[in-house]
């Protein structure tokens, strides 16, 4: 039976291939259609990325140890009918050595320019699937009002000791996708 989480839970994972997915609609009305990306963030020391292609999102969408895969951009929210619209395969056995949190960050493409937050969407949520079974481990539902966000780190994944955890963050921010990249990345950013 799958977990439901609150702000700031956590579990323990204990599978090694699991996806994460992410689902939400756009109210009705709010004018132009949502863009929301789903990004991972591999970190370690300091909580940097080792490297730039350790950033998973829509334009690089696998990790160079082979660890994560991005499913690709979802524009509209609408490929999936009420399900994940965008999901980030991992597979914790072959995470870098490097690496030791992995955060699951969620920002509305363009959001200035079409002047939109997360107050405009609804039903946001982030889950955790057992890539073996197919079975919901956790789910965590965005039910606070981010009435002026554009970025949230909705979970992460670290390592304590040997074993994998999730904790459900829930953290807005009034940023875009470059903010996340520049926090965590102190290397030159190709564009």
């Amino acid at each position: 039976m799958a977990i439901t989480l609150r702000k700031g839970e956590r579990i323990n994972i204990g599978l090694s291939q699991i996806s994460v997915g992410l689902g939400w609609n756009p109210n009705e009305g709010t004018g132009l259609a949502f863009d929301l990306d789903a990004s991972a963030i591999m970190v370690g020391a300091g909580r940097l990325i080792p490297a730039e292609d350790f950033f998973v999102f829509y334009g690089n969408t696998s990790s160079p140890d082979g660890a994560l895969t991005h499913s690709g951009d979802d524009p509209t929210g609408g490929n999936s009918d009420g399900g994940d619209d965008e999901v980030i395969t991992v597979n914790l056995n072959q995470v870098d050595p490097r690496v030791t949190e992995i955060l699951f960050v969620v920002t509305i493409h363009e959001a200035t320019h079409r002047r939109q937050n997360f107050g405009q969407v609804r039903d946001a949520y982030i889950r955790i699937v057992d890539e073996t079974s197919k079975m919901e481990i956790a789910k965590y539902e965005l039910d606070e009002d981010f009435s002026i966000e554009t970025g949230i780190e909705f979970g992460r994944l670290y390592k304590k000791d040997v074993n994998w955890k999730f904790e459900a963050s829930g953290i807005g921010y009034r940023e875009d996708l470059a903010f996340f990249l520049a926090k965590h990345f102190k290397g030159e950013i190709i564009k």
